[in-house]
C-alpha cells in the first residue's frame, strides 16, 4: 500500500527526505554566508584592458600577482573589463597580456579587505614601449590619445649621464644653451620661445624662479625617473609661467618587495669623480625611496671648478587602496666658477657662483571606485644664488671724467671672431656682478576629476601661489624684495568618440597679484583615419592644437620696470602701471605615420607662434616714443629722461618652424631614431634702443664695420631672436645584447643670431668689440658615446665618452665648450627581488 503512496508522503521516506531537505538548505546557507564573508573581505581589483588608442582587447588574459606569485587570474570581457579577487590584502602587480601585444606590467599597488581598487592596463604592441603623460592634461593619458606634442624621456636614457641637458636635446625644437663649460648656465629656448616662458615641475612642484628663470645646468640625473617635454604653452592647465612649454621631472618610487641598494660610482678626465646611491623598496603599506650623489670638475679652464651634490627622496603611505599619502624631497647645492666669456678677455676672472635649491611637497589622493579622483598638494620651492667677485683680473686702467678717478679692468687683447667672418680686435672691460637672490614660492593645488565613462572625463583645479624674492646687489647697494599672492581656476574636458576621434578642451582664469586677470583657453583634436597594424602604412594619426599662454616677469625684470623706477607722481601723469603679462600664442597640426607595423614610425609637426607683450629694456632717450608723449623731460637727466634702462611690455616677435621625428626598430635589439627642426623666428615689434636708432636711420655699428646695423644688446626688427638656431637635430643610436649595450647619440644645430653685449666696454667705452648679429654663433654637433658591460646579473662596468669631436663652440659666442671627455665607471646592484 505504501507503494502506492508519494516518496515524499511515505513514513520512513518523509523523514529522510526532510532531514536530506534540510542538510541541502543549511549547506546552501553555509556555503552562500561564507562566499559572502569571502566576498566582503576581499580585495577587488576591476579595470579595463585596452590598446594605446583604448580600443578594448577581449580575451586578454590579467593575473594578479602577489609575492611573486599568481594568486589569481581572469579573461577581460568583450567591453576589456575584468575583476579579480583576492582574499589576503598586501602589495600587488597585475598583469595583463594578450597575444601579439608586450604584457603590461603595472604598478605596484596595496590593497586591504573591502576595498575596490580600478587598475586599467595598456598593451603595446611588440615593437614599441607604450608611454604615459600626466603633463599634457594633469591626467594619466596613453600617448597616442594625445592631441599635443609630448616627449618623454625614461630613466634607461639618462642611466650614463651625469645632467639632463644632452639627453633633453633628443627631442624635437628643444635648444638648449649653456655658457661655458659644466655647471655653466644652461637656458632652454622651445619652438622659438624665451628661456622665461617654459614652467618646471619637480614632482608636480613649480622649480623655476619667481618668472620663469630656470638653469639645467646644474640639475643631476640622480633621483630622476623620468622627464616630459610638452612643446607649446599650456597655461589652460598650469597657469602662469607655461608659455612655451612645461617640463617634468619625476622622482622614481620604491616597487621592490626587498630593499634594494644601487651604488653608482665614476671618475674621467679633468678631474671629474661622481658617486651616486639609491635605496628603495616597499613594506607593506609603505613604498619608499632615497637618492645622494656627488659630482666634482675641474673643467678646461683656470677658475671654473666645477661640484654639485643632490638629495631626493619619495615616501608613500597607503592608508586604503584608494587612498594615498606621498611626500617628496629635492635638495641640490652647487657651486661653479665664473670664467666670464673667455674667449674675449684670454684670461679668467676671479669669480663664484653658488645655488642651493630646494622642492618639496606632500601630496593625498583619493580615488572612489575608480570614478572620482581627488588631489591635494602642497608644495614648497626655496632657491638661493650669491655671485661673487673675489680679485680683479687683467689689466688696470684709471679714468677721470671730472668726476675722480676710478679704475676698470680690461683683459688681455684678443681677437673676437664670429661664425659669420666678423672679427674685432680690442680689450673688454670685466663686468662680473656681487650679488645675491631669492626666490621662495609656497603653493596650495588641489584637482577634482571624474570619468563619466571611459571616454569622457572631466577635471576641476584650483592653485593657489604665493611667492616672495629678494634680491641684493652689493656693489650699489641695493636691496629690493617683492611678494605676490596668484590665484588660478581652471577647468578640462578630455574623451574619446566614435573610436577614433581624441578631444581636449580647457581653459583657466588666473588672477596674478601684478597683472591681474587673464583668461587662457586651449583646444586640441586628434584623429586615427587607420588604425595600426602590422601592414604598411597601417597606423595614421593627424592631431591639431591651439593653446595661448601667459607669463609674469621674473624678479630681476620688475625691479628694473618702469613702474619700479618712476616716483608716484611721474606714475600717476604718464599713466604707467606694473608690468603686464606677457603672451603667446601658438596653433599646430602634426602627423603620426606607421610605415612597418610601428617598427618604423615618422612624425611630422608645423607649428606658428605669437609671442606678444614681451618685456625688453628701453632707455629712457626712446621711453618717450612708447608712452607716446612727446617730450616728458623740460631738462636732461629728469623723469624718464633719467632713466638708464626700464624694462616695459613692447617686444613681439612670431615663431613658426616644422619638426620631423623618425623611429626605427630594425631589430629586436636595435633601436635608431632621429628628428630635425626648421625654425623661421623673427622680430616684429621693438622699443629697445637698438631698435628705435636702426628705425631712425641712426643705427647703432661697430666704427670699424661702417654701414651695418648691429642689436648691441637686443634683436632688430626684422632679425631673429638670439641663441635661436634655425636649424638643430638629434640622432641615437642603441644596442642591447643580454651582456653588453651602447649607446651612440648626436645633438646638431646651426648657426644662430647673438651679441657679444660688448657695447661701451672698450678701454675708449665705445663699440668697437660688437659684431653683426646674424649668424653670429657657430653651429655645432655635439656626439656621445657609451656603454656597458654587464659582469654579473648585480655588477656592470660602463664609460661615456662626450664631445667625441672635441668641439668648442657648442656654447654662445666668447664662452668656449667643454672638450672631449671620457669617464669609466661601475655600477653595483645589491638586493631587491
Amino acid at each position: 500500500m505504501h507503494s502506492y503512496l508519494p516518496r515524499a508522503f511515505r513514513p520512513n521516506g518523509a523523514s529522510l527526505s526532510l532531514r536530506a531537505h534540510s542538510l541541502r538548505r543549511f549547506a546552501f546557507t553555509f556555503f552562500f554566508l561564507l562566499l559572502f564573508a569571502t566576498a566582503a573581505g576581499a580585495v577587488v581589483v576591476r579595470g579595463r584592458v585596452t590598446t594605446a588608442l583604448g580600443t578594448p582587447v577581449p580575451g586578454a588574459r590579467v593575473q594578479l600577482i602577489q609575492n611573486g606569485n599568481a594568486i589569481g587570474q581572469t579573461t577581460a570581457g568583450a567591453d576589456g573589463s575584468f575583476e579579480i579577487r583576492a582574499a589576503d590584502a598586501g602589495r600587488f602587480t597585475l598583469l595583463a597580456s594578450a597575444g601579439g601585444f608586450l604584457p603590461a606590467i603595472g604598478e605596484d599597488f596595496y590593497g586591504r579587505a573591502e576595498d575596490v581598487i580600478t587598475q586599467d592596463a595598456v598593451l603595446a604592441t611588440t615593437t614599441v614601449r607604450q608611454e604615459v603623460s600626466v603633463t599634457a592634461t594633469g591626467i594619466p593619458t596613453p600617448l597616442p590619445q594625445l592631441t599635443a606634442p609630448v616627449s618623454v624621456i625614461p630613466l634607461e636614457a639618462l642611466a650614463l649621464r651625469v645632467g639632463v641637458v644632452d639627453e633633453m636635446r633628443q627631442t624635437p625644437s628643444a635648444v638648449l644653451v649653456q655658457t661655458g663649460m659644466t655647471g655653466g648656465v644652461t637656458s632652454l629656448f622651445v619652438r622659438g620661445g624665451n628661456s622665461t616662458a617654459n614652467l618646471v615641475l619637480v614632482d608636480g612642484i613649480p622649480a623655476d624662479d619667481v618668472g620663469g628663470v630656470f638653469d639645467f645646468g646644474t640639475v643631476s640625473s640622480t633621483a630622476i625617473g623620468h622627464i616630459e617635454m610638452y612643446r607649446g604653452p599650456n597655461s589652460a592647465l598650469y597657469g602662469t609661467d607655461a608659455g612655451a612649454s612645461v617640463i617634468t621631472l619625476n622622482t622614481p618610487r620604491g616597487t621592490t618587495l626587498l630593499p634594494v641598494l644601487n651604488y653608482s660610482g665614476d671618475a674621467g678626465t679633468l678631474h671629474e669623480y661622481r658617486n651616486e646611491a639609491t635605496l628603495g623598496g616597499t613594506y607593506q603599506k609603505l613604498d619608499y625611496f632615497g637618492a645622494f650623489s656627488r659630482f666634482d670638475m675641474s673643467n678646461a679652464l683656470p677658475r671654473d671648478k666645477y661640484h654639485s651634490a643632490t638629495s631626493a627622496a619619495n615616501i608613500g603611505y597607503d592608508f586604503t587602496g584608494n587612498t594615498q599619502i606621498r611626500f617628496t624631497i629635492r635638495d641640490s647645492a652647487s657651486a661653479t666658477g665664473l670664467p666670464s666669456a673667455h674667449d674675449f678677455y684670454g684670461v679668467s676672472s676671479d669669480a663664484k657662483q653658488s645655488d642651493q635649491d630646494l622642492y618639496s611637497g606632500i601630496t593625498l589622493e583619493n580615488r572612489t571606485r575608480g570614478d572620482w579622483h581627488n588631489l591635494l598638494r602642497y608644495g614648497i620651492a626655496r632657491k638661493r644664488q650669491q655671485e661673487k667677485m673675489f680679485t680683479n683680473q687683467g689689466t688696470p686702467i684709471t679714468f677721470d671724467f671730472g668726476f675722480g678717478p676710478f679704475t676698470e679692468y680690461f683683459g688681455n687683447v684678443s681677437t673676437i671672431r664670429g661664425a659669420n667672418g666678423y672679427t674685432a680686435t680690442g680689450q673688454a672691460s670685466f663686468f662680473l656682478p656681487n650679488e645675491d637672490s631669492a626666490s621662495n614660492r609656497d603653493q596650495l593645488y588641489y584637482q577634482s576629476d571624474y570619468a563619466f565613462s571611459p571616454k569622457f572625463l572631466a577635471l576641476f583645479g584650483f592653485r593657489y601661489d604665493n611667492e616672495r624674492g629678494v634680491f641684493n646687489d652689493n656693489d650699489f647697494g641695493e636691496n629690493e624684495k617683492v611678494q605676490r599672492t596668484n590665484f588660478e581656476y581652471n577647468l578640462q574636458f578630455q574623451g574619446q568618440a566614435w573610436g577614433r576621434l581624441f578631444y581636449s578642451a580647457g581653459g583657466a582664469v588666473v588672477k596674478n597679484h601684478l597683472y591681474g586677470i587673464a583668461g587662457t583657453p586651449r583646444i586640441g583634436l586628434a584623429y586615427v583615419p587607420v588604425l595600426p597594424s602590422d601592414k604598411l602604412f597601417h597606423g595614421t594619426k593627424i592631431r591639431a592644437n591651439a593653446a595661448t599662454g601667459v607669463q609674469e616677469p621674473s624678479l630681476a625684470l620688475e625691479f628694473n620696470s618702469l613702474y619700479r623706477q618712476l616716483t608716484p607722481a611721474e606714475i600717476a601723469m604718464l599713466h604707467v602701471g606694473p608690468p603686464q603679462q606677457q603672451r603667446s600664442r601658438n596653433h599646430d597640426i602634426g602627423l603620426e605615420q606607421n610605415i612597418m607595423g610601428e617598427r618604423l614610425v615618422l612624425k611630422a609637426d608645423y607649428f606658428h607662434n605669437v609671442f606678444d607683450r614681451q618685456l625688453e629694456g628701453v632707455s629712457g632717450a626712446t621711453l618717450a616714443q612708447y608712452l607716446n608723449i612727446g617730450n616728458p623731460c623740460p631738462t636732461p637727466f629728469t623723469g624718464v629722461c633719467g632713466i638708464f634702462t626700464a624694462y616695459v611690455n613692447s617686444l613681439a616677435y612670431r615663431a613658426s618652424g616644422a619638426e620631423l621625428e623618425v623611429e626605427w626598430r630594425l631589430k629586436h635589439r636595435l633601436f635608431v631614431h632621429g628628428g630635425y627642426s626648421y625654425l623661421d623666428a623673427s622680430v616684429v615689434q621693438s622699443f629697445a634702443s637698438d631698435a628705435v636708432a636702426a628705425k631712425q636711420g641712426v643705427p647703432t655699428e661697430n666704427p670699424n664695420l661702417p654701414g651695418i646695423a648691429i642689436g648691441a644688446e637686443s634683436p632688430l626688427v626684422g632679425g631673429r631672436p638670439f641663441r635661436r638656431p634655425p636649424h638643430s637635430g638629434f640622432f641615437g643610436v642603441d644596442y642591447n645584447q643580454r651582456r653588453f649595450s651602447v649607446t651612440f647619440k648626436g645633438a646638431l644645430a646651426s648657426r644662430s643670431d647673438d651679441s657679444t653685449f660688448l657695447d661701451g666696454f672698450d678701454p675708449n667705452f665705445g663699440n668697437s668689440l660688437i659684431l653683426p648679429n646674424r649668424d653670429l654663433d657657430f653651429g655645432y654637433a655635439k656626439l656621445d658615446l657609451g656603454g656597458t658591460f654587464r659582469l654579473t646579473s648585480k655588477i656592470a662596468a660602463f664609460t661615456q665618452l662626450e664631445n667625441l669631436l672635441n668641439n668648442q663652440h657648442i656654447g654662445p659666442i666668447g664662452f668656449p665648450g667643454l672638450p672631449l671627455t671620457a669617464r669609466a665607471g661601475i655600477k653595483i646592484r645589491i638586493g631587491g627581488d
